[in-house]
């Protein structure tokens, strides 16, 4: 599979992911005017937000960032998150992906923020930071 070369855009905020019981409500401390994600399953209901917000008594895998990939990508599309994921996979880096109708962010834990940076534009992306 060849890499589709993409920008994407480094989030300013350090988030965290939030597991809670299916059908929780939506978290009063929620700042919902900066970036969030909710997926309910019957399984569980995963939260992306801001990880200054994220109360102590909450269960969350907190220092994570983020890379808004430069959409709208059309449905019909293949590859898109590949184009990312592998040269991150090939470089030992984990992430937590999110993908909405226009685009797709990727997250990856702050320790390995300058890695992926380094591995991605090596690939071929255009990265913007604000680091």
């Amino acid at each position: 599979m060849s890499i589709v070369p993409l920008t994407l855009s480094l989030l300013p905020e350090t988030l965290a992911i939030c597991r809670f019981e299916p059908g929780t409500p939506l978290p009063q401390w929620l700042p919902t005017a900066t970036f969030f994600s909710l997926t309910n399953t019957n399984d569980e209901l995963s939260l992306v937000c801001s990880m200054e917000a994220v109360p102590d008594d909450v269960k969350a895998d907190s220092h994570w960032r983020g890379f808004k990939l430069h959409g709208p990508f059309p449905f019909s599309l293949v590859g898109i998150l590949n184009s990312v994921t592998i040269p991150l996979a090939e470089a030992n880096i984990g992430i937590f992906a999110i993908s909405t109708y226009d685009t797709d962010y990727v997250l990856v834990k702050e320790s390995n923020l300058s890695r992926a940076i380094m591995t991605l534009r090596e690939a071929g992306h255009t990265i913007h930071t604000h680091i």
